[in-house]
C-alpha cells in the first residue's frame, strides 16, 4: 500500500485487540492479540508488512483488517516515503513491553485493583462499562502498570478521521453511548479532515472527501453523545487559551494525539502516556488510566542530555526532528536553547516549542522532554532529571545541517515550483497569525504586489482565527484579499488525500508535516521568498 492511498490513521491495534477478544469467539481473541503482540515488540522493518500478514492470515480475523494500512502510525519508524528507518523501535510511552503468552488467561503481569474498581471490572455498573475497564486495564498490563490512576482536566482525543478503518471503533463507541457512558468531563478533540467553506471547495476535492471519508459524519453523532465539546474548538492545540484544555501540572490525563501529548507534558506539566486513537476515549469514559511511562517519576526520567550548541537560534523544526531521530521514544532533557525563549515559556515564544516538539514526536516517538530553565519538571527538579546512565547528544551547526540535508524531496525530477503554501502544523496560535499578517503584508507592499504568488493555507482552530479578526481586523482583511485563507482542518490529511498528492506539492513550515506527506520543509524566511515569487530559493 502506498503512503498515501488512503488518509493517515492513527494506532488503531493498541486498543482493538483487548475489546475484541471479550467475548466473541477465540479466533478473534487470538487475532486481536497477536495485533497488540506485533505492535508492542516486532521491530518496525518486521511490524510494517509483517503485521499486516499476520492479520490477513490469522482465520476469523474481522473484515475490518482488510482496511488497516499497516504504514499508517506515528510509532512505526517510517521515512516519508514510507520505507522503515533503520533500527527504529519504539511503542510510544517509554516503556517497551513484554509479552510472554498470546492468551489474556496467561498474562505475565495483573495490576492491583480497588474494591470499587474490581466491582466494574465484574460487571456491577453494566456489561460495556466492564468491557471498557477490561480493556483499559489488559492495556495496562501489557505495559506493566502498577495501577489505574484517577483523571482530571479535560481529555483530548485523536480519534477524529472517519476512514472505513474506523468502522470497528465507531461501532464499539457507539455500544458505549447506547449504554449512556459519557466521558468524565467534556472534551477536546483533533481538527476534522477536512474543510469544505475554506480549502476544500471544487468538486473533485468534495468527491474525494466524500469517497475516502464515509463514516465522518457518524463518528462525529458518536462524539457529540458521548460528551465531546463543540466543532469550532476543535483543534490539535487543545492547550490554547482560546481552546481552554490546559489542565494544570501534574495532572493526570490520557491525550491522544503526538503533539499535544509531547506539549501536555513538557510545556504543561501535566502527565500523560502517548495513548492511540481509541484507548484515549476509554480511559476519559472510565475516568481513570493505567500507571505506567510518562506517568511515572521514573517514567519521566531522560535517559539522554541534548547538548545544544548552535552559533544562532536553531531552526526549531529540524532541531526537533534530529532530536526524535536520535532518542526515538526515549525522555530527552534538552540544554542551550532557553536563552532563545528568554527564560520563560510564553504566547509570544511558545510556538517555537511546538514546532520542536511536534517533530520529535513525529521524526521518533518523544512523548515528553525536559529544556533545562524553562520547562516545568525541568525548573523544579533540574538535572536530578537524569537518568543513571543516559547519553549525551551534542548538536550544532553542521549536525543541524546534516539533518536538514538529509530530507527527502519527494517530487518529481526536475520540479523545483510548488503549487501550494502550508502554514502551521500544529495549528497556529494567535501570535503567529498576527507574526504571519505582519510579515506577508509588508512584504507584498514592501515589492508593490497585491497577492500573494500561490494559494496559501494558515492552518489554525476557528476560535483562533476569530480571536485573530477581533483583535486585527485589518490585518485579517489584507491577508484575505491577497489570496491567504484559513483553514480548521488537519495540515496532514490536507495533504493525505487519495489522489492528492499527485498533482498538488506543497512547501511548509513544519517538520511534521514533511514527514507525513510529501510536501518540502522550509524555513520561514524562504517561506516569505515562496509567497512573493512562487518558487523556492536556490
Amino acid at each position: 500500500m502506498k503512503r498515501r492511498e488512503v488518509i493517515k490513521t492513527g494506532t488503531l491495534a493498541a486498543m482493538v485487540p483487548a475489546w475484541l477478544s471479550l467475548p466473541g469467539g477465540r479466533a478473534r481473541a487470538e487475532a486481536a492479540s497477536a495485533v497488540g503482540a506485533a505492535t508492542a515488540e516486532t521491530p518496525s522493518a518486521a511490524g510494517q508488512e509483517g503485521l499486516h500478514q499476520l492479520l490477513t492470515k490469522k482465520p476469523g480475523t474481522p473484515d475490518y483488517i482488510d482496511h488497516l494500512p499497516p504504514k499508517e502510525t506515528d510509532m512505526d519508524g517510517l521515512g516519508p516515503d514510507g520505507k522503515p528507518v533503520p533500527g527504529y523501535r519504539a511503542a510510544g510511552t517509554g516503556s517497551t513491553p513484554k509479552i510472554t503468552s498470546h492468551d489474556p488467561s496467561k498474562e505475565p503481569h495483573q495490576m492491583q485493583l480497588t474494591p470499587e474498581e474490581q466491582d466494574i471490572m465484574d460487571g456491577k455498573q453494566g456489561e460495556v462499562l466492564a468491557k471498557v475497564m477490561k480493556t483499559v486495564v489488559r492495556h495496562g498490563n501489557l505495559f506493566g502498570a502498577t495501577k489505574l490512576v484517577d483523571l482530571g482536566g479535560n481529555p483530548h482525543s485523536s480519534t477524529f478521521i472517519g476512514t472505513p478503518a474506523l468502522k470497528p471503533i465507531i461501532e464499539l463507541f457507539a455500544q458505549c453511548a447506547d449504554a449512556g457512558l459519557k466521558a468524565y468531563a467534556p472534551y477536546t478533540i483533533n481538527p476534522r479532515p477536512f474543510d469544505l467553506y475554506g480549502v476544500h471547495t471544487d468538486q473533485e476535492q468534495e468527491l474525494m472527501i466524500f469517497e475516502s471519508l464515509p463514516l465522518q459524519t457518524d463518528l462525529d453523532h458518536v462524539h457529540a453523545r458521548l460528551g465531546a465539546r463543540g466543532m469550532d474548538i476543535r483543534s490539535c492545540m487543545c492547550y490554547l487559551p482560546e481552546v481552554g484544555n490546559h489542565p494544570e501540572p501534574g495532572t493526570f490525563v490520557a491525550w491522544g494525539e503526538s503533539s499535544a501529548i509531547n506539549a501536555g507534558n513538557s510545556i504543561l506539566g501535566i502527565r500523560t502516556n502517548r495513548n492511540s486513537m481509541g484507548m484515549e476515549l476509554l480511559c476519559a469514559l472510565l475516568g481513570k488510566a493505567p500507571y505506567f511511562g510518562l506517568m511515572t517519576d521514573e517514567g519521566r526520567k531522560a535517559k539522554w542530555l541534548v547538548e545544544v550548541k548552535t552559533s544562532e537560534e536553531p531552526d526549531w523544526g529540524t532541531l526537533g526532528g534530529a532530536i526524535g531521530e536520535k532518542c526515538v521514544e526515549d525522555v530527552p532533557y534538552i540544554t542551550g536553547i532557553d536563552k532563545y525563549l528568554d527564560g520563560e515559556i510564553t504566547p509570544q515564544n511558545m510556538h517555537k516549542l511546538k514546532y520542536m516538539g511536534a517533530a520529535t514526536a513525529s521524526s521518533g516517538a518523544v512523548g515528553l522532554y525536559h529544556v533545562e530553565n524553562l520547562t516545568p519538571d525541568a525548573k523544579e527538579k533540574g538535572r536530578a532529571l537524569l537518568a543513571e546512565g543516559y547519553q549525551t547528544y551534542v548538536i550544532d551547526d553542521a549536525e543541524l545541517e546534516r539533518i536538514r540535508s538529509a530530507f527527502p524531496n519527494l517530487w518529481p525530477k526536475g520540479l523545483n515550483k510548488p503549487t501550494n503554501a502550508n502554514i502551521g502544523c500544529p495549528h497556529n496560535t494567535h501570535q503567529e497569525m498576527v507574526n504571519w499578517g505582519t510579515r506577508i503584508t509588508e512584504e507584498l507592499d514592501k515589492r508593490g504586489l497585491e497577492k500573494v504568488a500561490l494559494p496559501t493555507q494558515m492552518f489554525v482552530s476557528r476560535v483562533v482565527s476569530d480571536h485573530f479578526l477581533t483583535t486585527h481586523p485589518e490585518l485579517y482583511a489584507k491577508l484575505f484579499a491577497a489570496g491567504v485563507r484559513f483553514s480548521n482542518t488537519c495540515t496532514v490529511c490536507y495533504g493525505g488525500f487519495a489522489g492528492y498528492a499527485d498533482d498538488h506539492f506543497n512547501v511548509t513550515n513544519s517538520n511534521k508535516t514533511r514527514k507525513y506527506t510529501n510536501s518540502r520543509y522550509i524555513s520561514d524566511d524562504d517561506m516569505i521568498e515562496v509567497l512573493m515569487t512562487g518558487e523556492i530559493p536556490a
